[in-house]
């Protein structure tokens, strides 16, 4: 179980915005594994696919349709990743939006194909699309915490998170899920995300705030510091309600904000629920010259398979972190002047460990299931947060047996 989940949040329906779920018995059978997004008519679409080199041909179809056509629909498959599959997987992934293209009664580039589920296996094209039509015939705007479930993989809880905030000309919804729990190193994303609100807003503006909201949360976790094949995190403004957020006003501020914090919400979610995860690790380095090397020296902690195992032991091995900082590859560093700490507990100070420092109070808050490490390089006004988890036995069995 993800480490503080408390239950899938109320999620607001989004006007304009509808959602139906099938299952096509990709992986399991039974399994509700086919998810179609439709997206109103008039609506401002936007998106972040993941920078792998390798990247799953949904991405490079969805990437492609986009760059062309304002999207009517998205068609979400779990269970396969349709990645590493050459030409083939992107004619599978063509002839998908094809089908619920025909079903809809849209062009076949008004449809973004995405999925995610195991590399190297051909798509099952045919389970698929034969149960489009049941998931065309459930398109619900309220089918939200179905869709969360509809993507999970190895994801042990639906993740979500959902505001309703009032700005200056009325209120609006914006909605959001993502799933994720291993293959966790987004670098532009999540393993996959769907933001909806029904705000009216300009594209470009909506790409901003989609930018500043993953730079602040999707690109700021961990798992096991692998970046997959299939990222893509999409952001749609249905425009229903009428209510027009520009740019330079009090506004923009304030949806801004809430679409970072529903980012955020759900970047921590899938850290509480990485595989295995017991600890949920919170990293943040202060003072630095620029986020750059903050955010550096806090992924080389996060990614540290030393630092990791330490916290699922509540070992305070506080050296295994110094030795993390000291490699992340900062040049110039005033070693007697950093500051660590574990919780509120200095673990290192003029160079070595901190003369007050016992055993004991570093035991206590490593006990804690969530946990903050806090680096001060005193150098500088920069700052960056990054959350990871620890690394437990379940980590190793989850993925020996993955495609068992």
């Amino acid at each position: 179980m993800a480490v503080g989940f408390e239950g899938l949040p109320q999620l607001f329906p989004v006007r304009g915005f509808r959602i139906g779920i099938a299952s096509a018995g990709i992986k399991k059978p039974g399994r509700r594994d086919v998810v179609v997004m439709e997206l109103a008519a008039g609506s401002v679409c936007v998106g972040m696919f993941t920078r792998n080199a390798f990247c799953a041909a949904p991405v490079t179809v969805a990437k492609q349709y986009l760059a062309g056509s304002a999207p009517r629909y998205f068609l979400v498959n779990t269970g396969n990743a349709n990645a590493g599959t050459g030409r083939q997987g992107l004619i599978d992934a063509q002839q998908s939006c094809a089908e619920l293209a025909r079903l809809a009664g849209c062009s076949s580039t008004e449809v973004l194909p995405f999925s995610t589920g195991v590399i190297g296996e051909p798509l099952p094209l045919k389970k698929i699309t034969a149960v489009l039509p049941q998931a065309i015939a459930a398109l619900a705007e309220d089918n939200w915490a179905d869709a969360a479930h509809g993507i999970m993989t190895t994801d042990t809880v639906p993740k979500g998170c959902s505001r309703r905030i009032t700005l200056s000309r009325g209120e609006v919804t914006i909605t959001g899920i993502a799933k994720g729990s291993g293959m966790i190193r987004p670098d532009m994303a999540t393993m996959l995300s769907y933001i909806a609100t029904d705000a009216r807003i300009e594209q470009s503006l909506l790409q901003q705030v989609l930018d500043v909201a993953v730079g602040q949360s999707f690109n700021r976790i961990t798992v096991d510091g692998d970046t997959s094949t299939n990222d893509a995190c999409m952001m749609v403004a249905t425009g229903v309600s009428g209510v027009l957020v520009e740019a330079d006003t009090a506004d923009i501020d304030l949806f801004r904000q809430a679409v970072i914090d529903i980012c955020e919400t759900l970047a921590q979610a899938i850290v509480r629920d990485g595989e295995g995860a017991t600890k949920l690790i919170t990293i943040e380095v202060i003072n630095g010259r620029d986020v750059q090397e903050c955010e550096q020296v806090a992924f080389t902690i996060a990614h540290s398979p030393l630092v990791k195992t330490a916290f699922f032991a509540s070992d305070p091995n506080w050296g295994r972190i110094l030795a993390a900082v000291g490699r992340a590859g900062v040049s110039g560093l005033d070693l007697e002047a950093i500051t660590i700490h574990l919780g509120d507990v200095c673990i290192v100070r003029e160079g070595g460990r901190a003369p007050d420092y016992t055993e004991e109070r570093g035991a206590a808050v490593m006990a804690e299931n969530e946990i903050t490490i806090r680096v001060d390089l005193v150098r500088g006004t920069a700052s960056a947060r990054v959350w990871t988890c620890d690394f437990s036995y379940d980590y190793v069995r989850i993925n020996a047996e993955y495609r068992s």
